[in-house]
């Protein structure tokens, strides 16, 4: 089983092009959702992020996004040391469940895939990008976000120009059908990537 790495900066559309992927039948683990759901079952993860980040971490049980979001995101220090407590976690989780997987490939979808120098775990990676207004605006119409978070999240994230050439495929994600049909033309090289040579 080959493991594909699925990444694009905020607002490109990652998810969306990974439900393309799903609906190929190809078996997809959502990193973010993944690390959300270990920040609230596990008790290790809980207590490390209370150390960094204060009670306030938390509230009533549920991790507290917005709070720590405002933490991080203006603050390289605090997103790094969050990353050093969450990655390794969904790390573990996702060979877990890739054992539990039976497909020729699967896909990690992962935002942070080339910041955290993570591109050597892959056998390939697909880049989603988009230009920079669209991405803005897509985040303004899904997110309570303003201009200003959303301009400071992305300046946490590698440039599309420096992913480029460390990307195996890329999939621009301006308009659905060209993407679909983007996807499957590298979900029939992915596939014949996994044949026996």
């Amino acid at each position: 089983m080959k493991i594909i790495g699925l990444t694009g900066g905020i607002g490109s559309g990652k998810t969306t092009v990974a439900r393309m992927f799903e609906k190929l039948g190809v078996p997809v683990y959502n990193s973010d959702v993944e690390a959300k759901k270990l920040m609230h079952s596990s008790k290790t993860i809980q207590r490390e992020l209370i150390d960094l980040f204060g009670e306030l971490a938390y509230l009533d049980g549920d991790l507290n996004r917005s709070y720590i979001a405002k933490s991080v995101f203006k603050n390289t220090d605090m997103l790094k040391k969050l990353n050093e407590i969450v990655h390794p976690a969904v790390r573990k989780h996702f060979k877990k469940w890739c054992k539990a997987q039976d497909y020729p490939y699967v896909i990690q979808e992962t935002a942070l895939l080339f910041e955290n120098n993570a591109q050597e775990f892959y056998d390939k990676v697909v880049l989603v990008t988009a230009p920079m207004e669209y991405r803005i605006d897509r985040i303004l119409n899904r997110d309570q976000s303003t201009r200003e978070d959303i301009v400071a999240r992305m300046q946490n994230q590698l440039d599309d120009v420096e992913k480029l050439p460390l990307a195996d495929f890329v999939i621009e994600n301006i308009d659905l059908k060209e993407t679909n049909e983007k996807v499957a033309e590298v979900h029939r090289v992915l596939l014949d990537f996994t044949k026996d040579i």
